[in-house]
């Protein structure tokens, strides 16, 4: 790479990365405290389970309940998995690319990365959750804002939405998963009130409400709203823009700086990308959403990797 160093390039990759994790992870644990006021505590170990977490998390915790499942993921910066360990990566990513990120960009990480350290037990309080879930989106949110009105549209830039639309991509699918696949409602509940509102919830959750209700006339079926999320072609977080995005991002990446090594990884994102168009989403739940989904993962953890070996010579973790 000629013009930007590899290890920065994968530095604005992973700090993307890491900001968007930050961001859907506040959104995972709202939308779970919501479904919890519904129907329990035990969907709390949902968010361990599509975070494949259950052995480091039950290491230091006997049950997985509000307060042990919030405590693992907003203050314990030993869990790598944390909005902890999160943003402190996204902020030393930022201090490599110091020379190349503004003072903006610098400062908002540092004075956000101060405020999620002195977060305390009862700042986690479940009373308190939904406000500081709303506060941690908004710090993402005026991030990305500082990167739109910052970052030069060169290599950089490309980079950092590349890393912005693998993640996101994969955490839409982590999101639908905890209502579609580990909160399935039983037969008499589908259509109830309770599950409507769960729906409306999910969708809240993705700041995907009012769009999903414009374009399908408030017919709010689970088929209608795991469509939506997997195969709209204007939502920003539905996962087939995302793969799109990653492949046009490529694309630009090859025909403006002759970075040609992306093969193997285009290649896959054609699979992935055929797998949803030669299927409806009447079919994917036929056949099993969840695995549909735990495969979408699986193939965006291979496209990081083939990724990770044609920019910065090795696979990305």
């Amino acid at each position: 790479m000629a013009n930007l160093l590899s290890r920065y390039a994968e530095c604005i990759v992973w700090m993307a990365r890491y900001m968007e994790r930050v961001e859907n992870t506040a959104r995972i644990l709202e939308v779970t405290e919501t479904f919890a006021r519904d129907k329990g505590a035990h969907n709390w170990l949902s968010v361990v389970q599509i975070n494949a977490d259950e052995k480091a998390f039950f290491a230091k915790h006997t049950v997985a309940d509000a307060q042990s499942v919030l405590d693992f993921y907003l203050l314990d910066a030993s869990n790598p998995t944390s909005i902890q360990a999160y943003v402190q990566a996204a902020r030393e990513n930022a201090r490599t690319l110091r020379s190349l990120v503004s003072i903006e960009l610098w400062t908002q990480l540092n004075v956000f990365h101060n405020r999620i350290r002195q977060l305390t037990k009862e700042d986690i309080a479940t009373p308190r959750l939904s406000k500081l879930c709303a506060e941690i989106r908004k710090a993402c949110q005026e991030h990305t804002g500082i990167v739109e009105g910052s970052v030069n549209r060169d290599e950089a830039w490309f980079f950092y939405s590349l890393g912005r639309y693998i993640e996101r991509a994969d955490q839409t699918t982590r999101l639908l998963d905890i209502k579609y696949h580990l909160l399935l409602p039983k037969a008499d509940d589908v259509g109830s009130a309770l599950d409507l509102s769960q729906w409306n919830a999910l969708l809240r959750a993705v700041a995907g409400y009012q769009t999903f209700r414009r374009l399908y006339f408030g017919r709010m079926t689970p088929a209608a709203v795991a469509g939506f999320l997997l195969f709209s072609d204007t939502f920003p977080r539905s996962v087939s823009l995302c793969l799109r995005q990653v492949e046009w991002i490529l694309s630009q990446l090859r025909s403006r700086y002759n970075l040609s090594g992306a093969a193997a990884a285009m290649e896959r994102l054609d699979e992935i990308r055929a797998a949803l168009a030669d299927q409806t989403v009447d079919d994917v739940i036929r056949h099993g959403l969840h695995d549909f989904l735990d495969w979408i993962q699986v193939q965006l953890g291979l496209v990081t990797a083939d990724i990770g070996q044609a920019f910065f010579g090795h696979k990305a973790a």
